[in-house]
């Protein structure tokens, strides 16, 4: 996975970079990750925060409550619409970073699969990919 990355959205009105490599890339088929996609999974890269700076913009956030039952803040450009960013699911210490919104998303191939016990039945998953029904299980 490259490092550092840049990513934004489609209009440009907001842009990041990170300086560190994902701790994990997934697949997450809960539904909220649905809803908030568009389609039958949300792709994100798992980074430090600390490790992800804002270059341009700020983007509008959104509270919802996950699956799991946890708050999940969503942030997206309130110009385009472009999800960027979730947390509250994860540890505070993490944030998800949609893989779509970044600059060039072919290094950060997904891990495994998550919440499929959501997952559509329209939705094809790699097979050799991990899955977990829920979230991941505790360290």
């Amino acid at each position: 996975m490259p490092v550092p990355f840049t990513g934004g959205c489609a209009c440009g009105a907001i842009r990041y970079e990170g300086s560190a490599a994902p701790i994990a890339v997934l697949n997450c088929h809960c539904r909220d990750c649905q809803r908030s996609s568009g389609t039958g999974s949300s792709t994100v890269a798992i980074v430090p925060t600390d490790s992800l700076r804002l270059l341009r913009g700020t983007p509008r956030q959104y509270m919802s409550k996950a699956d799991s039952g946890s708050e999940v803040k969503r942030e997206f450009c309130a110009e385009c619409g472009t999800p960027l960013f979730a947390g509250g699911g994860i540890p505070s210490q993490f944030i998800a970073i949609k893989v779509g919104s970044l600059d060039d998303p072919s290094g950060f191939a997904p891990m495994l699969d998550i919440w499929t016990q959501s997952a559509q039945p329209w939705d094809v998953m790699n097979p050799a990919l991990p899955k977990f029904p829920k979230n991941l299980p505790p360290r």
